[in-house]
C-alpha cells in the first residue's frame, strides 16, 4: 500500500461525511465528487464499505429515491450523530494539520 493510500485511508471517512453534509448524495456521485476535489485514486469499491460502516454506526441514513434516468438510487444524509462525528473529525484534523504543516515546512 502506498503512502498516499495509507494517509487517505485515515481521512476518507471525514471527506465522505463532509460531502454528504453539503447535500444528500448517492454512492457514484460521492465517487465523482471526490475526484472533482482531486482524490482521483479513490475507487467506488472503497467507498461502499465505508458507507455501509457509517450506516451501521448510525452516522448516515440511506433512502432509496426514484431516478429519472434508471433504477432507484440510495441517497445518504447525515444523522445528528454523523454531524457530531464530522465536527469531531474537523476539530481533530485541524489540530493535526497545523502542526504537521509547520513541521514539514521546516518550523516556519
Amino acid at each position: 500500500m502506498s503512502q498516499r493510500s495509507q494517509l487517505l485511508k485515515g481521512i476518507l471517512e471525514g471527506c465522505i461525511l463532509s460531502i454528504i453534509r453539503m447535500k444528500p448524495t448517492y454512492g457514484y456521485e460521492l465517487s465523482m465528487k471526490l475526484q472533482e476535489f482531486g482524490l482521483t485514486d479513490v475507487s467506488e469499491g472503497s467507498i461502499y464499505p465505508i458507507l455501509l460502516r457509517l450506516q451501521k454506526e448510525n452516522l448516515i441514513i440511506g433512502e432509496m429515491v426514484k431516478s429519472e434516468s434508471g433504477p432507484k438510487r440510495k441517497y445518504y444524509q447525515l444523522t445528528r450523530e454523523g454531524e457530531k462525528a464530522l465536527d469531531s473529525f474537523i476539530y481533530h484534523w485541524e489540530s493535526l494539520k497545523k502542526p504537521v504543516d509547520t513541521i514539514i515546512r521546516g518550523g516556519d
